[in-house]
């Protein structure tokens, strides 16, 4: 029995595989094209959207009118058991993008959680507070909601307009 309990911890303690980091780098990009897909550059204007999507290499960020959700990776070591993890925040206000201007007000923080990649099961993502699960689509999904709903929470009438310049990407 003891030594079941060592092999396992034995596991826990290795280095993780290339192919298991892999894995959930191809996990995370399908969630991230599936929030904020990279667009080509264009030179004629975009029709404003309810939503500006925008994309950076280790996440993405959705800016409505009055909230914003942005999701950042941070891989793990890669000499270390960790593969990394998902920040999640959920902000009202404008959030500044990398390589943009100062915003005129502060965005505020109203939630921010962390997941992880779920171990055995590619394209699952475990919520570190209350252990949810959800695969790609449902936690992209989820992401979508929490804004729609803060955005419904600090918008009823939705007569907020987008206060994000237009982008011609």
């Amino acid at each position: 029995m003891a030594d079941a309990s060592e092999s396992r911890d034995a596991k826990r303690n290795a280095p993780r595989t290339s192919k298991e980091r892999n894995d959930v780098q191809r996990s995370l990009t399908k969630l991230l094209d599936s929030l904020a897909p990279e667009r080509a550059t264009s030179r004629s204007e975009r029709a404003p959207e309810q939503i500006e999507r925008y994309r950076t290499p280790t996440g993405c960020v959705l800016q409505a009118p009055t909230a914003a959700l942005s999701l950042a990776w941070f891989p793990g070591p890669a000499s270390g058991w960790e593969l990394g993890q998902l920040h999640v925040v959920l902000w009202r206000g404008s959030v500044s993008r990398r390589g943009g201007g100062a915003s005129r007000e502060n965005a505020s923080v109203i939630r921010e959680w962390t997941l992880r990649p779920v171990e055995l099961s590619p394209g699952h993502w475990r919520e570190d507070g209350d252990g949810a699960v959800y695969d790609l689509e449902g936690l992209a999904e989820h992401c979508l909601a929490l804004l729609n709903a803060q955005v419904q929470a600090d918008d009823p009438t939705g007569s907020a307009k987008s206060t994000t310049p237009r982008r011609r990407d």
